[in-house]
């Protein structure tokens, strides 16, 4: 990690481990789900350290400082220090992954599909198979 290198937007999206090849990178910066300081760029645009990333991948979408710059992928504990996330964007996703939670219904138990025991009594009582 060097603070003086150069470095593509869609290499470093690769190395700091938002998306696993560096094509699906390519394809979410040209399709513009990713923002350079409130910009929608291109894949080649040179990254520099202090500028903002603004990344929308399904659900999740993340606001990053550019800490580091590298153009070799590495483990995660080593691409988590190319970047920090924004203290707004933690609890926007925060925020989002409790009310994700409240939207997927709590059912009782026996309620929707029937147990295995009341399957038995059912075919019991009306004399069907299944």
């Amino acid at each position: 990690m060097s603070e003086d290198a150069k470095c593509r937007l869609d290499k470093w999206l690769w190395t700091a481990r938002f998306f696993k090849t560096r094509s699906l990178a390519t394809d979410a910066v040209d399709t513009g789900k990713v923002h350079v300081d409130g910009d929608r760029v291109k894949p080649a645009k040179e990254v520099r350290v202090g500028q903002y990333i603004h990344i929308r991948r399904k659900e999740l979408e993340m606001e990053v400082v550019v800490r580091g710059l590298s153009t070799q992928r590495r483990g995660a504990p080593e691409a988590a220090l190319l970047y920090e996330e924004t203290p707004e964007s933690i609890s926007k996703r925060e925020n989002l992954a409790v009310t994700r939670e409240y939207e997927h219904g709590q059912r009782e138990r026996g309620m929707g599909r029937p147990t295995k025991r009341q399957r038995r009594d059912i075919k019991k009582f009306t004399g069907i198979d299944w």
